[in-house]
C-alpha cells in the first residue's frame, strides 16, 4: 500500500490505489498553501537574501499540522491516517516539488524526540511551541566533516552536578534562526541527547554559504556549554537506539522531499521537450532526446520505489528497516544527481542561466544527496549493520 501511496504523491501515475479523502485533503491543502505563500518566485527572493524563511510561514504551516504528525495525540500531535510517517512524507513531497525553505525535517525530528523522550518540562513548555510554529527547533547531528555517525563532533563531560558540552556540529539546518537545538553527543556513559536554547552562553552559530540556495546550513560550536540535568533528553548514555531511529525518520522525509524535486524537475524538462522546436519539430521527437527522457523516467520511477520501501519499513518498524532506509538513501541520492544532469541536457544552454529554475533543482538535489549521509557513508553503514 505504501508503495502506491508514494507513486500517487509523485505525480499520480497509478490508479491502482487511491489516497483516503483525508490524505488527499492534506496533500491538496499543503500544495495550495505552498502555491499561495511560498511559490518559486518567493523562494528566489529568500535565496537572494539572508532573511531566512518567514516566521509567519512556519506558524501557518503548523496550523496545517506539518510538525505534529510524528507526535501522538496525547502530546498535541496526530496524523490524518494514523500512519504518521506516510502522512508527513505526503507533505514532504509537496515541499520538495517547489523547493520550500525551512527546517521541516529537523523540526519533525525534534518534535518526535521530545514527545517520546523529553522531560515533563520539555513536553509542556517546548514541544507545544514547536508544534504551533511559535518556536523553531533544529537537530544538530553531523560533525564538521559531514559524518553522521551518532554523537560525532561533540562530547558531553560531567561537571559537578551537571555537564559541559564541547565540540562542533556541521550541516545544521536553519540554526541561525532556531530557538532550540537538539544535540547528539558522546559521553563516557554512551550516546546522549540534550536540548539547549540556541542562544545559551557558549553556543556560536555560523551561517554558511552553500550550493543549495533554497536551504540554510550552519556550523554550531559548543564552547564548554553548561548543561543541566533537566536539559537531557532521555537517559544519559542510552540514546543509541533513539538516535538511530531519528536518523531513519530524517532520511525517509528527506527522500520524500527529493522525490518531489525530482518529479517536478523531470516534468519541467518533459514539457520543455514538447514545446521547444528545432528544425521545425519538437526536440522531444528526436531519438536522442527520447532515449534520454526514457532513461530519466526510469531513474525517477525506481527512486520512487526505493523511497516507498524506506517509508514502509520505517512506518512498520520491520526488522532490517535500518538497512532498507540506507539502501534507499544511497540509491536515490545517486539517481537524483543523474536525473538533474539529464534534465540539464534537455534544457541545453538556458539550463545554465540564473533566471531558469533548473539550477535551483540541481543545487537542491545535490545537497540532498549529502544530507543525512552521502551514498558512500550509507553503503559502509550497511556493511556495518551486517558486522562486516
Amino acid at each position: 500500500m505504501c508503495r502506491l501511496v508514494l507513486v500517487q504523491m509523485a505525480g499520480e501515475r497509478s490508479g491502482l490505489f487511491q489516497l483516503t479523502k483525508d490524505q488527499e485533503l492534506l496533500r491538496d491543502t499543503s500544495a495550495r498553501f505552498i502555491a499561495q505563500q511560498c511559490p518559486l518566485s518567493r523562494v528566489r527572493e529568500i535565496a537572494e537574501s539572508n532573511e531566512g524563511f518567514d516566521a509567519a510561514y512556519m506558524r501557518q504551516a503548523a496550523e496545517l499540522g506539518w510538525f505534529g504528525m510524528l507526535v501522538d495525540e496525547s502530546h498535541g500531535g496526530g496524523s490524518i491516517s494514523g500512519h504518521g510517517i506516510i502522512d508527513t512524507a505526503l507533505v514532504a513531497v509537496e515541499r520538495g516539488r517547489y523547493l520550500q525553505p525551512g527546517a521541516f525535517v529537523p523540526v519533525n525530528i525534534v518534535a518526535w524526540a521530545l514527545s517520546r523522550l523529553g522531560t515533563e518540562d520539555q513536553r509542556t513548555k517546548v514541544l507545544p511551541a514547536v508544534l504551533t510554529g511559535e518556536s523553531v527547533a533544529t537537530w544538530a547531528a553531523a560533525d564538521l566533516s559531514g559524518s553522521w555517525e551518532p554523537g560525532a563532533g561533540v562530547r558531553l563531560e560531567p561537571d559537578g552536578t551537571g555537564y559541559r558540552l564541547s565540540g562542533a556540529k556541521g550541516l545544521v539546518q536553519d540554526a541561525h534562526v532556531a530557538d532550540w537545538l537538539l544535540v547528539n553527543a558522546t559521553s563516557s556513559a554512551g550516546l546522549t541527547q540534550v536540548l539547549l536554547p540556541a542562544d545559551a552562553p557558549g553556543i556560536e552559530v555560523v551561517l554558511l554559504d552553500g550550493l543549495d540556495l533554497t536551504r540554510r546550513l550552519c556550523t554550531v560550536r559548543f564552547n564548554s556549554v553548561e548543561v543541566g540535568t533537566t536539559d537531557i533528553v532521555g537517559v544519559v548514555g542510552q540514546a543509541a537506539q533513539d538516535i538511530d531511529r531519528e536518523l531513519q525518520l530524517a532520511i525517509v522525509l528527506a527522500l520524500a522531499e527529493s522525490i518531489g524535486s525530482m518529479e517536478r524537475n523531470f516534468q519541467i524538462a518533459l514539457d520543455y521537450a514538447q514545446i521547444r522546436t528545432a528544425f521545425g519539430r519538437p526536440i522531444g521527437s528526436f531519438q536522442a532526446i527520447k532515449h534520454l527522457l526514457a532513461d530519466t523516467s526510469l531513474l525517477l520511477e525506481t527512486s520512487i520505489a526505493m523511497a516507498t520501501a524506506a517509508a514502509s519499513a520505517a512506518q512498520s518498524e520491520t526488522e532490517g528497516s535500518a538497512e532498507i532506509v540506507s539502501m534507499a538513501k544511497a540509491f536515490v541520492s545517486d539517481n537524483a544527481v543523474d536525473l538533474t544532469q539529464n534534465c540539464l541536457q534537455v534544457f541545453g544552454g538556458i539550463g545554465f542561466t540564473w533566471e531558469h529554475d533548473q539550477h535551483l533543482y540541481l543545487r537542491r538535489l545535490a545537497a540532498d544527496a549529502n544530507l543525512f549521509g552521502e551514498s558512500s557513508w550509507h553503503r559502509e553503514h550497511i556493511w556495518q549493520l551486517h558486522g562486516l
